[in-house]
């Protein structure tokens, strides 16, 4: 594990190429993120996932998806999760918690299964963006709540039902994206609220949770730091690890994202000197991977002894 490179990437196709293979035992990357591009079946995802694996001679190495429900599955060439989005969910807790206990452990439990089925080890959940009037529709649905109490609580099930199932998880957006007034795949959200309503409200949501893995948003928070996204914010990295209390491990949202200004080189180098422990990198762009192959700097102490933590989960 010791020579492994601390940032995650995307493949291409439904198999590895040649050129992906040769890449992934070069460069080492700490973990592999799949999409809907990369599957078709569950027989030929495993293939694929087992591929992965066969190079890194390591059964638990780190194979991460987004797999949300509603209109972020990734499974959809396999299952249709259409309806049953983070909003309905947190409707059910505030409505019938007894019957959103039941369905959401059957949502988490099929789904683990289903990740299992394809060699999958790591889910992008839970979403801890609040739903905030009059906010882009990039979060929408994706979030269970305004109510940051509710959003907090529903995070907690989710971590502990896949935990149970031994599946790790990434709360997202730390440290809250549900106040963006644009999409962040193609612009730079501003947030101009102040300190204060954040931490109590946005904030609120990401606190004492038991996730492994946190994913940075990329936004602009004024009142804090008028210069960086979160990815690229020693500032508001700081305010994570110190006044959100997260621990653990964080990684940047895709770095391929609109709302980076700077070339991927910069965006990558930047994201470390933050103090982001793991760079994601997503679209499978071959040369844009190499030089984030490049400019990752082998795993350090702290990244070995939480993936050793994840790797005790999987046993």
């Amino acid at each position: 594990m010791n020579n492994r490179r601390s940032f995650i990437v995307g493949i291409k196709s439904t198999k590895l190429s040649i050129k992906e293979r040769n890449f992934l035992k070069k460069y080492k990357p700490w973990g592999v993120i799949l999409f809907t591009r990369n599957i078709n079946n569950i027989h030929q995802s495993l293939n694929l996932t087992k591929s992965i694996r066969k190079i890194f001679k390591d059964n638990n190495y780190p194979i991460l998806i987004d797999q949300e429900g509603g209109r972020v599955n990734r499974l959809k060439n396999i299952i249709s999760f259409d309806n049953l989005t983070s909003e309905f969910f947190g409707n059910k807790y505030v409505k019938n918690y007894r019957e959103f206990k039941f369905y959401y452990k059957l949502f988490i439990d099929k789904t683990s299964y289903l990740l299992k089925s394809i060699g999958v080890n790591i889910n992008t959940v839970p979403v801890l963006d609040l739903r905030i009037k009059g906010a882009s529709n990039i979060i929408g649905d994706r979030s269970f709540s305004k109510n940051p109490k509710i959003a907090s609580k529903i995070g907690d099930y989710c971590i502990q039902y896949f935990l149970e199932n031994r599946i790790g998880t990434v709360i997202k957006h730390i440290p809250g994206h549900g106040q963006a007034k644009v999409d962040s795949h193609y612009f730079t959200p501003v947030v101009k609220k102040k300190f204060k309503h954040l931490i109590k409200n946005d904030f609120a949501a990401f606190k004492n949770k038991r996730s492994l893995f946190a994913m940075t948003a990329h936004i602009i928070f004024n009142d804090i730091d008028k210069e960086n996204t979160v990815t690229h914010s020693k500032k508001i990295i700081d305010i994570i690890r110190n006044k959100i209390g997260f621990r653990n491990l964080i990684i940047s949202d895709d770095l391929s994202m609109k709302s980076l200004k700077g070339n991927i080189k910069e965006n990558t180098i930047k994201t470390f000197n933050s103090g982001c422990n793991i760079v994601l990198h997503c679209n499978a762009n071959f040369k844009e991977m190499e030089i984030i192959g490049k400019n990752s700097p082998l795993i350090n102490k702290f990244i070995i002894k939480k993936t050793s933590q994840f790797y005790k989960i999987l046993s």
